[in-house]
């Protein structure tokens, strides 16, 4: 007998191939259908056919709409007129809040007080009442615990939940419907919901299918409990990743993993910021450091003419955070660099030095002029110049010129934003 909807709730959800069938048709003209976006440029350097699967465009700009979405139609009248609530610093919480909107459902998102404000003013402009409570998700997540004791709430899991990790998997069959001859699906992980779904939803329709996920360096708690062969508990994490910053992966998603997922891969954030770069310059879109993981997998794999599809999950990024990750991504490639070099204290010495940064095709970014860096200023001044370059060897071939003109620069770290 085929299982509705509202009957699921009642039964432990299993993701199997009705289940998924069941998110689809709940989805159907809510959230957008992201179709794939074939990549000449990683193609060419991977030698492999990459299509992006662009979830940074998605309705609430993750695809954390899915299983909230997807939650929030298996919950009874009763459960719904309580309330929802839910703990996130991010994407989670828009698709909580949009989610529960439609739904006409009241929904409080308890977000730590270091969220960026543009995350903060998202979530409330789904309708929201939000709660800053704590610095770290943790904290959040205590006082949305300690909100559902108090006043009931219905909670929504941002990842440890099958019925949500069903709606995440959706994707797959997106993914099918454009390419189905696929043979690798590269998904982000963080407390495992979206690659278990994915995963999970793959394996069913096409066994053969690769699913690899993607960690940071910096936080790889799943593959931790993989090897370890149980779910263990990281004891901090570092990753400019925070989207999948997560300690403890959920245990109940783990065992889809554990038999769904065939290989994790590990990336350091040096290598997102590089991935920031090349989606920016080659295909113009925005997608944050955690589903920039999936990017930067490429290089890991070899190039045997595959059909890839790395899953770009969310675009959502403040400003500030653009303009860090462009800065450090340009000085990482040699575009921008700064020297220091000490000259005499004599006019025109400035003028000759602009004349080689000229000559060499250098364009001054900053230049600061410091006489009082000795106490005898006849023993010298200081010069800074921050300069844009076309990489490590124009940036080589400046500094050379420099040398042989007499001035004795070197490169510095200034640690500024310019």
């Amino acid at each position: 007998m085929k299982r509705s909807i509202s009957t699921r709730k009642k039964m432990v959800p299993l993701m199997t191939l009705e289940d998924f069938k069941a998110a689809r048709k709940v989805l159907d003209g809510v959230i957008a259908s992201t179709h794939l976006i074939p990549s000449p440029a990683f193609s060419r350097a991977t030698g492999n056919h990459v299509y992006l699967k662009p979830e940074n465009m998605q309705i609430t700009g993750a695809y954390k709409l899915r299983g909230a979405y997807f939650k929030i139609s298996t919950l009874t009248d009763e459960e719904k007129a309580r309330g929802l609530i839910t703990a996130s610093a991010g994407n989670h919480a828009q698709g909580v809040a949009y989610a529960a909107q439609k739904a006409g459902v009241e929904a409080t998102i308890v977000m730590p007080t270091t969220t960026p404000l543009v995350k903060v003013n998202n979530t409330k402009d789904y309708g929201a009442k939000v709660v800053l409570s704590g610095e770290t998700f943790d904290d959040a997540a205590a006082e949305a615990q300690r909100l559902v004791e108090e006043k009931g709430y219905t909670y929504i899991p941002p990842f440890n939940d099958l019925t949500v990790a069903t709606g995440q998997g959706t994707i797959t069959y997106e993914i099918f419907s454009d390419l189905p001859d696929v043979d690798v699906i590269l998904v982000p992980i963080g407390g495992g919901g979206l690659a278990a779904g994915v995963s999970t939803l793959a394996k069913l329709l096409n066994p053969t299918v690769k699913v690899i996920g993607v960690e940071p360096t910096g936080a790889a708690s799943m593959k931790a409990s993989l090897d370890a062969g149980k779910v263990v508990t990281l004891p901090t994490v570092n990753t400019i990743a925070d989207g999948v910053a997560v300690k403890t992966p959920g245990d109940l998603v783990f065992p889809y993993i554990q038999k769904n997922v065939d290989d994790v891969i590990t990336i350091d954030d040096a290598e997102l910021v590089d991935a920031f770069l090349d989606m920016m310059e080659k295909h113009k879109m925005i997608v944050e450091n955690a589903g920039l993981l999936t990017v930067a997998a490429l290089q890991h794999l070899k190039g045997e003419g595959k059909n890839i599809v790395p899953v770009l999950s969310g675009g959502n990024m403040d400003v500030i955070t653009v303009s860090s990750l462009v800065q450090h991504g340009l000085m990482s490639r040699g575009r921008i660099f700064t020297f220091s070099v000490i000259l005499p204290d004599r006019p025109g010495e400035l003028l000759r030095v602009a004349e080689v940064l000229a000559k060499e095709n250098g364009n001054t970014i900053k230049l600061e002029h410091n006489q009082f860096v000795n106490l005898n200023r006849q023993a010298g001044v200081e010069l800074k110049v921050t300069l844009e370059a076309f990489g490590h060897e124009h940036k080589a071939q400046i500094l050379s010129a420099l040398k042989k003109a007499g001035y004795h620069a070197k490169e510095i770290s200034t640690g500024e934003v310019y």
